[in-house]
């Protein structure tokens, strides 16, 4: 039976999954990756060719899939330590023009999915005494015109949070990541990739003084997995070079 400690990420092949996935590895962790974009999971293996990483083909949203992806996420590595919730489907439009199909896919991958996920991982979780980390955003606590669909589905996930860590408690912990904006548009599959030429005042207008990057995500992710950080359950950590206590008046 493998030893290594494995962490679950949805959504792993692009994107904050993706770094946070790259960083896991790099720390010594097992990781399984649900991911529902098989170009993406694809080039996922190829960049990083190594026993230590399962690449499961998973739309979050199936129960019948969850099911069985995190059954054979236990049967290779006989473990889970940890579930990172990152899968996303995210889509910004004119509150008037959104669909019901589009308001619905958002609910199904942003919530439901994380449910399911850990509806199945659970007794796995309890007996790792493991970590829950739901990638919530700050668009949980504040929001611009056109993203209804997915506001509300963060702002379901941070208190499913807080719910999952008093019914999990002590066993498991829960915590979310909430955040700001994170370039990513250079992690992404090839076809997908494109880098966003970031500007002196995209850095400027954060208090900290740039925008984010992925890393900054996954070093709080590792942060929370530490077993020695076991105190901390049912928190939202807002990642966002201070964006959301900043007062702007025009």
């Amino acid at each position: 039976m493998n030893q290594l400690k494995n962490i679950l990420v949805t959504g792993g092949a692009q994107g904050i999954g993706k770094i946070t996935v790259r960083e896991l590895l790099a720390a010594g962790y097992a990781v399984t990756v649900f991911e529902i974009d098989q170009e993406a999971l694809n080039e996922l293996t190829a960049d990083f060719q190594t026993k230590n990483l399962l690449a499961v083909p998973m739309d979050v949203s199936d129960e019948e899939m969850v099911k069985a992806g995190i059954q054979r996420s236990v049967d290779h590595f006989g473990r889970i330590d940890g579930l990172v919730n990152n899968a996303v489907y995210q889509v910004f439009t004119p509150f008037c023009e959104l669909s019901l199909q589009d308001w619905n896919r958002a609910l199904a991958v942003n919530l439901t999915g994380p449910f399911l996920c850990v509806k199945f991982a659970e007794s796995a979780l309890r007996k790792s005494r493991g970590a829950i980390i739901n990638i919530c955003s700050t668009r949980a606590l504040q929001s611009e015109a056109g993203t209804e669909s997915y506001s509300a589905s963060k702002g379901g996930l941070l208190a499913l949070t807080h719910a999952l860590a008093m019914s999990l408690g002590p066993d498991v912990r829960v915590n979310a990541i909430s955040p700001g904006w994170i370039d990513v548009s250079g992690v992404k599959k090839k076809s997908a990739a494109k880098q966003y030429e970031l500007r002196d005042e995209d850095h400027k207008q954060h208090p900290a003084g740039r925008v984010g990057q992925a890393e900054d995500i996954a070093n709080m992710v590792l942060f929370l997995l530490n077993p020695a950080n076991d105190f901390i359950t049912g928190q939202n950590f807002v990642i966002d070079g201070g964006m959301t206590k900043r007062m702007i008046y025009q």
